[in-house]
This record gives C-alpha cells, structure tokens and sequence, in this order.
C-alpha cells in the first residue's frame, strides 16, 4: 500500500500462485494505471475537476473516451471502434434522447416536471409505448404501439400482485409476511406455490399438478440436495465453499479440483473419464486435456480469442476487424477450412 491515513491505496498485490498487479494513483487518490499478472497495463485518464473518466488506453494502444455535461452525466462515449453512443437531457437533467453505437435512437418523454419517471418512450422504429405510474413510483399501466393496454396492480409494500392483459387474460402473485413470493397463478388458473426456510432460501417449488422440486441447504446457506422429478442430487464442498463432489440420481460421481485461484482445474467425470485445464496468469483457459486429446486456446492482444487446435491442428480460428468486431468464425470440415 501506499498513502497515509484515508489515502492509503493498494498498489501492488501479491496472489496465491505468485502472480502480482499493480495500480497507480496521481496524488489526490485516483487511479491512473493498472498492470496484469502479464505485465499489460492499462491507462485512466481522470478528469482534473470532477475525477470522472474521460479516457481508457487498453495495453494494445486501443482508447475510449468519455464526456460529460457540467451536471457530470454522461454525454458521449465512443469506444475502440470510433463508435460512438451519445445522450440528451433535459433541463432537470433527465434523459430524453440515447443514441445508440449503430445509430438507432430512443426518445424519452415526460409529463411529470416533478418525476424522473417516463411517460412514454419511442424506438428507433418509431414505435411508441406510454406508461403511466403512481405517485410512489410504481409501474400502473403500459401501452403499446397498438393501443393495448396492460395493468399492473400492487399491494400497500409495493409488491406487484396482479398482470392484466387486453385479451382480459390475468397473471396473481402472492407474497408472505417477509415479502417473498409464495403462489403465482397463471392465466389459466393453474397455481405455482414456494417454500421457504428460515434463512429465506428456497426450499421448494409445487407445481400446479401437485409434483414438488425441493433443495435442502447446509447451515452457510450453500444447496447440498436437490429433488427434481422425483430424482435426487447431493453436493459437497471444501472449506473454501467449492463443489468439489456431485452425486447423481443413480449414486455415480463427478469430482472437481481447483487451484488456488479458484478456477477449475480438474474434473472427473460420472465414466471416470478425466478432463484438466490450464489458464495462463491472467485466468484465461489456454489448455485442456481430455483422454487423448489435448487442445489449445490462443489469444491476440486484446484478450480476444484467435485460434483454438487440437492435438496440434487447427480447429477453429476467429478473425476480427480494425474495430475488433468478430468478422469471421472457420473450421476445417473434410479436410477444407469453413467460415460461418
């Protein structure tokens, strides 16, 4: 750490499999630079005044900026690709236009000087939908393009408790004494109910036909047996709160191992066949070893995935554009390379 006092900062960490990043911060304590496990940094560019992000330089020199009007919302952001997504307020600083990275725009209106909540939207293809809201905030009526009508109702907690739909078709739902949702009753009349523990988990699902899904948890609230149809799953973990043994329906199992990240490592299948990965240090998967085959995940700078081979021949490949964007996905099918 570096700093006194409140302005203590990490800045250098240290993770279990020797691995180290590191940050730094300009002198009022805001960030300016992050470095990975491989020694890639990433820059921040904070505003002088306000501290807002005006500029993000990932490690292969690929930036985004950030503006923001004098109320500090966000006006403008255009990213790697030079697209760029952009936002009009009003002058009570809500939102009444979005400008989206392909140029489709959604348009924001409101009847309430005094409610940041919308009373009608309309979409890129002009189609408008207009709500209306109770002076608590709750949703009461939606209406589309078409003119239907859809009604919610809620009881005095807020909690919605009915759907109405112009076809007349209604959806109920009901809630306990601690605001969980206990039934649902669907259009047709067919009812859903939910148990609960103590702790609130959810202990049970009875489906209108009688049949019941339950789930039995330890005391730190982790699942340990699942019922569905009938069929029943158990599941143990370590003392770092990982699954590490899945027992199915017919008694047969699957172990997990993880390093000391916590990524998965090893997984032993119900066939006791076994499966192993391998990530590189920033934790993505770059090797896995399944029976006799033994594949490789490559990666370009930017963390985007360019290749993938098995037992040293090529699988798939990825191609991007000068944006980034995924332009192309091939494979080999009969000995001939295939884009998708």
């Amino acid at each position: 750490t570096q700093g006194e006092g409140g302005l203590k900062r990490v800045v250098k960490k240290e993770h279990a499999d020797g691995s180290v990043t590191q940050s730094q911060f300009d002198a009022v304590g805001r960030l300016k630079a992050q470095t990975d496990a491989a020694g890639r940094t990433t820059e921040y560019s904070p505003d002088v005044v306000t501290g807002l992000i005006t500029r993000i330089t990932t490690p292969d020199g690929r930036a985004s900026a950030f503006y923001y009007n004098h109320h500090s919302q966000l006006t403008s952001a255009t990213g790697p690709d030079g697209l760029e997504l952009r936002r009009e307020y009003d002058e009570s600083g809500r939102l009444i236009q979005e400008t989206a990275h392909n140029g489709d725009i959604t348009r924001y209106r409101y009847d309430n000087p005094h409610s940041d909540l919308p009373c009608a939207t309309e979409d890129a293809t002009g189609s408008r939908k207009t709500m209306t809201w109770s002076r608590y905030g709750q949703l009461l009526t939606v209406t589309d393009c078409s003119g239907y009508v859809t009604r919610y109702d809620h009881d005095r907690f807020g909690q919605m408790t009915a759907v109405h739909r112009e076809e007349g078709l209604s959806q109920y739902r009901a809630y306990d004494s601690r605001g969980q949702l206990i039934a649902v009753k669907d259009t047709q009349g067919h009812e859903t109910r939910y148990e609960y523990n103590a702790a609130g988990d959810l202990t049970a699902v009875i489906a209108p036909d009688g049949s019941r899904n339950g789930t039995q948890y330890d005391a730190w609230g982790k699942p340990v047996r699942t019922t569905q149809g009938g069929l029943t799953r158990s599941m143990e973990y370590d003392a770092a709160g990982r699954v590490i043994r899945l027992t199915s329906e017919n008694g047969s199992h699957t172990t997990f191992r993880y390093d000391v990240l916590d990524r998965l490592i090893q997984e032993t299948g119900f066939d006791g066949r076994t499966q192993r990965y391998h990530h590189d240090l920033t934790g993505k998967l770059i090797r896995s070893e399944d029976e006799g085959l033994v594949t490789h995940w490559h990666y370009d700078e930017a963390d985007r995935i360019t290749q993938r081979t098995v037992n040293g021949e090529p699988a798939e490949q990825w191609q991007y554009d000068e944006r980034g964007w995924l332009t192309g996905i091939s494979h080999l099918s009969e000995g001939h390379r295939v884009t998708v």
